[in-house]
């Protein structure tokens, strides 16, 4: 997996919501990547968000812990 698309990833385990949606607020191409690899769900429409496949779900919380330290929960401001 190339880095940033890696890292948006891990981006999206740290800050999906809903069970598995994400914003879809990322370079199209990176979107259209992980889409093409079956971690998230068609980037292309109206829609804000997109939702991450129980695959993608699985990469990007592993990638969050990874990179970021986290258990894949966004950090809580004390």
């Amino acid at each position: 997996m190339v880095k940033v698309e890696e890292l948006v990833l891990a981006l999206f385990g740290v800050f999906e919501f809903e069970n598995g949606r994400v914003w879809k607020r990322y370079d199209f191409a990176i979107m259209d990547e992980l889409h093409e690899k079956g971690l998230i769900t068609k980037a292309h429409g109206r829609q804000e968000s997109v939702y991450l496949t129980d695959e993608g779900m699985r990469r990007a919380k592993e990638l969050a812990a990874k990179h970021f330290g986290t258990n894949g929960a966004a950090p809580v401001d004390q």
